[in-house]
């Protein structure tokens, strides 16, 4: 960490922590809550990594005042949380659960009367089994359904949430939940995943209408973008490169602007009907970004069914999920995408960026976190840095004001900028809590 003074940023700029409904609420049977993927999934043997489950997560259902208290003492002035698709529509399908909406209606308003703006997002994974079982995302209709969903809870909050954020990563669901299996709903198609990237999109674009003809409220996506590192300076490396850029950062950003699929992502040409790129590229007032580490790229093995490796970076030091701390990544890529889009690119906000650390409280009950501290001062810099360059970033929310259930890597992983004690459900501010609301104030 650098010890010279944090530079000073626009007037207006959001800075703001995330969360995920899964992550944190727990309550997964409470006032008529469906069943999700993620429910199913990890209560599927062998699929998370301590044998846990979200059942109970940090009980932010029942305890959402307090951990209101907590974001009011950070002094922020967004708090991005995601809507649970499955509470709100418990078969992904039909009219609203009342109570599933009272929740995030009382959400909304303590945040509001704490001086916070509710950035909500509608879908972060938690796809209602129901859907699922019809074929999600590989299913088109999946696409409207979606759209209704947003209907339905922007019909309910439309007048209070200050920023919609429809889909969470969609190259990460698609490629971790479709291609390789490893989170929900496990399924491991490979290059078969594609049309879940269709149908997310597509979703998206529905929804953007369905959010406008509701609210008057700016509305995003949030993708999760990394900078690619190739390990040569062969050819056969910069496509290898290229095809990893394509997947990974282009597939789910090109369409959204208006300039179709990058080529080599080898959609089905019967995937994509008449309408759909239109739908697609509907405006968008913010595009939200998730950055978290660069990939090291090479060129596949012949034989390899992908015409890519990904390789370790060993210059970076290594967060405790073994992620390089790369803050000049994520100026390496602000400055990407303003350069690759130009005029066609809206205001930046990153909607995540954080880091885990095996934290624990010391003899005094105290959580030192420097490496998080460490890790955020670069971070926030690189951030200062890419809009002294000229890219229109208004935001950064870190990820996240609590220690949380880590998907398929259950309670072993803490990103928090609070500890919650998991049997006790105890919250304890750590020194990270301090050094960000320290920023906030300043």
């Amino acid at each position: 960490m650098t010890t010279a003074p944090m530079p000073d940023f626009p007037p207006g700029f959001r800075w703001g922590v995330s969360t995920s409904a899964y992550q944190i609420e727990g309550a997964v049977t409470a006032h008529g809550r469906g069943a999700s993927i993620w429910d199913t999934f990890a209560h599927s043997p062998g699929r998370i990594a301590d044998g846990s489950t979200g059942d109970d997560a940090c009980d932010h259902y029942h305890r959402y005042a307090e951990d209101v208290g907590l974001l009011a003492g950070l002094g922020v002035s967004a708090y991005r949380f995601s809507i649970a698709w499955p509470r709100v529509q418990p078969t992904g399908a039909g009219a609203a659960n009342p109570a599933g909406l009272d929740f995030y209606d009382r959400l909304v308003d303590a945040l509001l009367d704490a001086g916070v703006d509710p950035v909500a997002t509608l879908f972060h994974w938690d796809l209602p089994q129901a859907l699922e079982d019809a074929g999600g995302w590989l299913h088109r209709d999946t696409a409207a359904r979606f759209a209704e969903y947003a209907d339905l809870t922007a019909a309910r909050l439309g007048d209070r949430v200050k920023l919609w954020i429809t889909l969470n990563e969609p190259f990460i669901h698609m490629s971790l939940g479709h291609a390789m299996g490893v989170h929900a709903p496990g399924r491991a198609l490979l290059f078969g995943a594609f049309p879940v990237a269709h149908h997310q999109l597509l979703g998206h674009g529905l929804a953007v209408a369905a959010l406008r003809s509701r609210t008057t409220s700016p509305v995003a996506i949030a993708n999760n973008y990394s900078p690619v590192r190739l390990a040569g300076d062969s050819d056969a490396h910069r496509a290898a490169g290229e095809a990893y850029d394509a997947l990974h950062n282009r597939l789910f950003t090109d369409p959204l602007l208006g300039l179709g699929y990058p080529e080599g992502t080898d959609l089905d040409p019967g995937l994509v009907r008449d309408g759909d790129l239109a739908a697609i590229a509907a405006p968008i007032d913010v595009l939200g970004v998730n950055y978290y580490n660069p990939t090291g790229v090479r060129a596949a093995e012949e034989g390899s069914p992908l015409p890519f490796e990904m390789v370790p970076l060993d210059r970076y030091p290594r967060t405790a999920f073994d992620w390089p701390v790369a803050p000049d990544g994520l100026r390496e890529l602000l400055l990407q995408l303003h350069h690759r889009y130009g005029d066609a690119l809206p205001p930046i906000q990153v909607t995540e960026s954080g880091c885990a650390y095996d934290d624990e409280p010391d003899a005094d009950g105290r959580v030192h976190d420097p490496e998080r501290i460490a890790y955020l001062d670069g971070h926030v810099r690189a951030v200062r840095e890419a809009i002294d360059a000229g890219v229109p970033v208004t935001g950064y929310f870190v990820w996240s004001l609590l220690d949380n259930w880590e998907w398929s890597e259950g309670f072993t992983k803490r990103f928090g900028l609070v500890h919650v004690d998991y049997g006790t459900q105890r919250r304890t501010p750590k020194s990270s809590y301090a050094w960000f609301r320290d920023l906030v104030r300043r």
